[in-house]
């Protein structure tokens, strides 16, 4: 068996930043050279291969004096109701939520109102510009760090919850409270690398695999009130689900139960 090549710095400033770029990270302005060379504690030369990389993938526009910019990659984060191929529709996936929430300690890191992006937008089905209400918590057990969480909630929802709230109870608790009856959610589950700052808050290693979660969640009337954004530790945490075959014998598919999500 071959020996596993340690990653190049560049390789993995170049995935973190185009995690990134797919996110809608750099809406308002592509980072220099020099503040990533700051962020990543990394020589010019090797920012600059990262960045070649990425232009080269046609994610970002590099023009002499004019600098760097990043160019629209056409993050699609919802799905389609009717489309259940790689998206779980997972039974109880709301209950265990709450009761995750409730088993851990929360540190709000940001609470604001702010203009959606595109990416936001589309998700929340709002205009971009409109306001809503973006908060990054981390969520702890006594072993340390286990997420770092991000969501958007349309600013006339949130105006009856903020950090103090926040710091106490799930948020979809809150949302309960607020008079939304919380219809469904879709949610993929992917990887992502942890770029310095979520690295530093979940005290892991710049470049570590993380478990990514995308959780668009729809009230009863269909309309959607919360979009997150979640990475997680997958050494301290973990995700399991029953699968059943339904249909006839020519057309089975597999249907997916969530039965819980662990702390470790």
């Amino acid at each position: 068996m071959s020996p596993v090549l340690p990653m190049t710095k560049y390789h993995q400033i170049y995935l973190v930043l185009r995690e990134q770029l797919h996110e809608g990270r750099f809406s308002e302005g592509f980072p220099g050279e020099l503040a990533l060379m700051q962020q990543f504690g990394v020589a010019r030369v090797t920012v600059r291969r990262a960045l070649e990389q990425l232009a080269s993938e046609g994610l970002i526009s590099r023009e002499p004096g004019r600098g760097t910019r990043a160019l629209d990659v056409g993050a699609s984060p919802a799905a389609p109701r009717g489309q259940t191929a790689q998206r779980a529709q997972l039974t109880g996936l709301l209950e265990n939520l709450v009761s995750m929430g409730l088993k851990t300690s929360v540190n709000v890191l940001e609470v604001e109102l702010v203009t959606a992006s595109a990416s936001v937008a589309t998700a929340l089905q709002l205009k971009p510009g409109d306001p809503v209400q973006k908060a990054i918590r981390v969520r702890s057990t006594r072993e340390g760090p286990v997420s770092h969480i991000t969501t958007y909630v349309p600013a006339d929802i949130a105006r009856k919850f903020g950090r103090r709230e926040l710091a106490k109870k799930p948020i979809l608790v809150l949302l309960e409270e607020s008079g939304v009856q919380v219809g469904r959610a879709h949610q993929t589950i992917s990887a992502r690398l942890a770029d310095v700052m979520v690295a530093k808050h979940l005290d892991v290693a710049v470049g570590s695999a993380l478990l990514a979660v995308r959780r668009l969640v729809y009230d009863e009337q269909d309309r959607p009130i919360q979009w997150l954004h979640g990475l997680y530790r997958p050494d301290r945490y973990e995700y399991e689900m029953q699968l059943s075959r339904v249909g006839s014998i020519d057309a089975k598919v597999w249907v997916s139960k969530e039965l819980s999500a662990k702390f470790h």
